[in-house]
């Protein structure tokens, strides 16, 4: 039998040697003729076929590296008006297609059980909608486009990060595989910003070229810190992954700090009081307080054109040089990023009533809110140059999507959160219920902060917002299982 072993060792080593020698001679060819023809992309075509290669060997190696990958990964606009993130988006790529053709060689092996779950069923039901919202679009183009891009990301941050994420200790590998890149990008901002004073003026200069603004920087800082800090209780204390882990939530915190968004501090304490409603049990009621609170306000802002008083004093409404000075600029509506969001809030309260069914097309925002805009709200910056979104991505669903597109990511999101909270209490495993609070913590935060932010589609953010949900599914699964046995 050993013989057989060795024979068939023997055997695979050949075609494995032979693929080391073309590669190696591929990569001498390729840095030769970048050189030559100074296009320095060609020498990276080796690279692009080790990854293709070992995407048909071993994807889930290839999802971990595009995982490293998301912290570092650089916004690129490309010809056409197209945009990447580079290098994650093209591993999605490959990823999607390798789940694809994965899913049809072995779709009998594949767990019913994981597509009937609840939430599954939420999250399909809601793509399901947004399909209808592209084809009735007002660009259909764009809508298609967003649907393609809403697919992978779908396909491999859930459907495929599901496959992947099962055991321990592939939760410990989607923690050191974000991790250590995303300490990589807090010191070198930091590093950068250091010599500035940790001023407030340059804190969006030092965020290039890995972060578009310092309000994703640092809302991403806040939404993983859930994973770290449960990740110090796989170690022993005081060991060298342990001291790691500690030193890079405390890196993690001061990153926070000096990022001067106010976004990222609410939610740090409100992960602390989400930890404690689901330990008590009081994720419905607080949610119910919350949707009652928010439609009071609401129906409070609306009645008699009261939404009115709100309007900006447009010489005033500035952006501020000193975050002391932007604290007191919020609390009395002056502050721009603040009053630009009411701008756009404003004109998608008219876009909704215009197209309440269906919306206008996923994607579309940008190329129909400014002709449903009031010019008493208009800021300094309403031109609008960098095409953001409507901050606020609720609204942004539903001013694309209609009503319906609205209540459909609701209930998906609702879904998550209330089976979230009963999965973790009839988890009786310490490690699971670590692994099953950070996913829980990191999707509760992401749809708090989705009240003033639409990052959901970026990379950086909407990764984790689906790989947490994925996770929550099959630890639900393997409680099952468990109690099964």
């Amino acid at each position: 039998m050993m013989n057989d072993e060795l024979a068939t060792g023997k055997a695979g080593a050949g075609p494995q040697r032979w693929f080391v020698w073309a590669v190696g001679l591929l990569s001498t060819v390729c840095v030769c003729a970048a050189a030559a023809l100074d296009a320095w992309w060609i020498a990276g075509i080796p690279l692009a076929v080790l990854i293709l290669w070992l995407a048909v060997v071993d994807f889930r190696k290839v999802f971990f590296l595009m995982l490293a990958c998301i912290p570092i990964s650089i916004e690129m606009e490309l010809p056409g008006g197209l945009g990447t993130d580079l290098p994650s988006e093209p591993l999605m790529w490959v990823l999607t297609l390798v789940a694809v053709a994965w899913f049809f060689r072995h779709w009998r092996s594949v767990d019913a059980r994981f597509i009937r779950h609840p939430i599954s069923l939420a999250l399909l039901l809601h793509l399901a909608w947004t399909t209808v919202a592209v084809i009735s679009a007002s660009d259909f183009l764009v809508s298609f486009k967003f649907l393609l891009a809403k697919g992978w990301y779908l396909i491999v941050f859930y459907f495929l990060a599901a496959h992947v994420l099962k055991e321990e200790r592939d939760y410990k590998s989607l923690l050191w595989w974000f991790f250590v890149p995303l300490v990589l990008t807090v010191s070198i901002i930091l590093i950068r910003h250091a010599p500035h004073g940790f001023s407030f003026q340059e804190v969006n200069y030092v965020m290039g070229p890995f972060y578009r603004n310092h309000v994703m920087y640092a809302c991403l800082l806040a939404i993983f810190l859930p994973f770290v800090w449960y990740g110090t209780y796989w170690y022993r204390r005081y060991s060298g992954a342990w001291w790691f882990l500690v030193l890079g939530i405390g890196l993690l915190i001061v990153g926070i700090n000096f990022a001067y968004t106010r976004a990222a501090y609410v939610a740090l304490v409100a992960a602390v009081g989400i930890y404690w409603l689901v330990r008590r049990k009081l994720i419905k009621v607080a949610l119910l307080v919350f949707c009652v609170a928010f439609a009071g306000l609401v129906l409070t802002v609306t009645k008699r054109d009261n939404w009115l008083a709100f309007a900006p004093n447009y010489e005033r409404a500035v952006s501020h040089t000193s975050f002391d000075n932007l604290l007191e600029a919020t609390t009395k509506l002056e502050d721009i990023s603040i009053m630009e969001r009411v701008y756009r809030w404003v004109a998608a309260a008219y876009m909704i009533q215009d197209r309440p069914l269906t919306g206008f097309g996923p994607g579309t925002f940008y190329f129909n809110y400014k002709k449903y805009t009031v010019s008493s709200f208009k800021t300094y910056v309403s031109d609008n140059p960098e095409r953001s979104g409507i901050h606020n991505y609720y609204l942004m669903v539903t001013v694309e999507q209609g009503i319906p597109g609205l209540l459909f990511f609701l209930g998906f999101c609702f879904t998550v959160m209330f089976m979230g909270q009963q999965i973790y209490h009839r988890t009786p495993a310490p490690g699971r219920r670590r692994i099953l609070v950070s996913a829980l913590l990191s999707f509760m935060l992401i749809a708090l902060l989705m009240l003033m932010n639409d990052f959901v589609e970026t990379d950086k953010i909407g990764s984790l917002f689906f790989v947490c949900a994925a996770v929550l599914v099959n630890c639900d699964l393997n409680s099952h299982r468990r109690a099964r046995q």
